[in-house]
């Protein structure tokens, strides 16, 4: 349920601010071969592949996965809210365009490692995103049902809680609501609804991303087809 989390957690503040995106299965599969090509890239640059430096090993993926799915976000911005595409088209050629691009860059790592199984394993990088808490086999069942799981699992849920609380609580929420509901009203009232609409798509995108991130590294322990 964690990438399900991310993806409709990140089209929530989408549509909030009146972009229906239905390019978010497209974005969330760039955002994840991006990561894996990130990774892909920093395990073969290693001599040593036990010297891998825990912070890179991360921030590589995850940083990788933001840009490609901020790209994503970016383009669907450009064709729904400045040359006014329709949203529904724009978004279900998003998600073919994404699909594809992953296929394409997917397989061609399967190349360049030159594995008689169609198959990329980024072993170190997996190992980094499922570790679970230090502490999780200290708490019995607790820690074996609620603590066992990497990280992402974990900045899914407080993304998820952040993204409600800013939404009902603060204003930015309010606005990006008002410019979601009535984007006349909004721009009668002071509020950039083309800025409102940009940032809102790209965050959502980004967020989505990462569920696509975690589908790789985490759930599937980074095995692509």
């Amino acid at each position: 349920g964690i990438p399900l989390l991310y993806g409709s957690t990140g089209e929530i503040i989408t549509e909030k601010s009146g972009n229906l995106n239905l390019g978010i299965p497209g974005v969330m599969y760039v955002g994840g071969i991006s990561g894996v090509i990130g990774s892909f890239i920093y395990e073969r640059s290693l001599t040593d592949p036990s010297a891998a430096n825990p912070v890179l090993i991360i921030l590589i993926p995850m940083l990788c996965c933001l840009a490609g799915s901020l790209l994503m976000g970016l383009l669907y911005c450009f064709l729904t809210v400045t040359l006014r595409a329709n949203q529904n088209v724009t978004g279900l050629a998003i998600t073919t365009f994404g699909v594809g691009f992953g296929n394409f860059f997917g397989a061609s790592i399967v190349k360049l490692t030159k594995s008689e199984i169609p198959s990329v394993a980024l072993t170190n990088t997996s190992q980094f995103f499922t570790k679970s808490l230090p502490f999780a086999d200290k708490c019995g069942w607790l820690g074996k049902v609620f603590l066992s799981y990497g990280f992402m699992t974990y900045l899914a849920i407080i993304i998820a809680l952040v993204s409600a609380y800013v939404l009902k609580r603060t204003r930015v929420g309010l606005q990006l609501r008002a410019v979601g509901e009535s984007p006349a009203t909004a721009d009668a009232a002071g509020i950039n609804v083309t800025k409102y609409k940009y940032f809102a798509t790209c965050i959502g995108s980004m967020i989505a991303g990462l569920g696509g991130l975690y589908y790789a590294v985490s759930y599937t322990h980074l095995t692509l087809p």
